[in-house]
């Protein structure tokens, strides 16, 4: 199902990144320095409902969505979501600057066929132009993304059921690496013309996306999150999943934690960081990213962005938008302030209310 035409105006939705340990959503309006936060919803989602971003139980995630409904203006009916996972393929092509777009899609569709191993019958295709061929002038790099339709769909349908009528379906890099513009103004001066590695480490799955000056270049998945920190903690001092998380988010841990639990996880992190932008720099031929920022329920781990400043020799910070262009009512800032870090997929989705789109 290949869209057809840019739209000049989306409408305004609401950003849901569907999690394995909870359902995030936010509601951003556009001001005229930055982005205010109208709504937003954190609810937890039951233990196995979504794993590596197959949803597992529709009558959980559907429990959980209503929760979030409930939470929000009753005026709310649009939406944006993510999909990611194997499910998700992308790739940049190389096509002819020539070309106009119905040309494109009559070649996307030849090179989809070459390039996805499911049957065409079988996946949802869509595609960007992002720029000019760095090396050939005559082409314009072009991003084909494919995703299994049936993904997709309990995605739709699931918030279909809630009332919400889902406009965009995007990858979740793409969107983290979206999310980059609330925090320009949180890096040094000129970081917008800069190499910004995003970094989001949720409860199973750490989500990449390297954003050159501006445009998302990189993204990649790795299976490791904080749930592996709670099992240290739950196997470590035998506590309950229960009391293991809680004590993860009180940090009322015994003293020897930081030695015992937190060091080995920031040392497990830290790998699984190093081998990405690796892979990214031998892809690209940089030698180094020049910013990382961390986000995700993970992201403000005790200690991390000393660890990746001296590990890597690159300014680290935990995503806060707030202190870039995000604002919000006092009462609001202050309920979602302490964990603002792990909207930032969700707010990529947000964002696309005020990009261009394709219906």
């Amino acid at each position: 199902m290949l869209s057809k035409l840019w739209k000049r105006q989306a409408p305004q939705m609401l950003g849901v990144d569907i999690g394995s340990h909870e359902v995030k959503a936010i509601l951003l309006g556009k001001t005229a320095d930055g982005y205010k936060i109208q709504n937003y919803a954190a609810v937890p989602i039951k233990k196995g409902a979504v794993v590596d971003h197959d949803i597992r139980d529709s009558e959980a995630l559907l429990e959980c969505l209503q929760k979030v409904m409930r939470s929000l203006p009753k005026g709310v009916k649009n939406a944006a979501v993510a999909v990611s996972g194997s499910a998700v393929m992308t790739k940049v092509i190389y096509m002819d600057a020539s070309l106009n777009e119905e040309e494109m899609e009559a070649q996307i569709e030849i090179e989809a066929d070459n390039l996805i191993p499911y049957s065409l019958d079988e996946v949802s295709i869509d595609f960007e132009t992002l720029s000019q061929n760095a090396t050939d002038p005559s082409k314009v790099d072009v991003l084909l993304s494919a995703c299994r339709t049936e993904n997709i769909d309990s995605r739709v349908d699931a918030l279909d059921d809630v009332g919400l009528d889902v406009k965009v379906v995007d990858v979740e890099g793409y969107a983290l690496g979206r999310s980059a513009e609330l925090i320009y103004s949180q890096l040094p001066e000129g970081a917008k013309d800069k190499t910004i590695a995003m970094v989001d480490v949720g409860a199973n799955i750490t989500t990449f996306a390297v954003v050159e000056a501006g445009e998302t270049t990189f993204i990649r998945e790795q299976a490791f999150g904080g749930e592996l920190f709670t099992q240290s903690i739950l196997s470590f001092y035998g506590m309950s999943y229960a009391e293991a998380e809680a004590a993860k988010i009180s940090a009322n841990l015994p003293r020897n934690y930081m030695f015992e639990v937190l060091s080995p996880f920031q040392t497990q992190l830290l790998q699984q960081i190093k081998r990405t932008l690796q892979i990214y720099c031998t892809a690209s031929g940089r030698d180094k990213v020049d910013y990382v920022v961390l986000s995700g329920g993970t992201g403000k781990l005790e200690g991390m962005v000393s660890v990746l400043d001296k590990e890597l020799g690159v300014h680290a910070i935990v995503a806060d938008p707030f202190q870039g262009c995000l604002h919000a009512d006092d009462n609001i800032k202050s309920q979602i302030q302490p964990s603002i870090n792990k909207f930032m997929v969700a707010s990529g989705l947000a964002l696309r209310s005020y990009a261009q789109w394709r219906t």
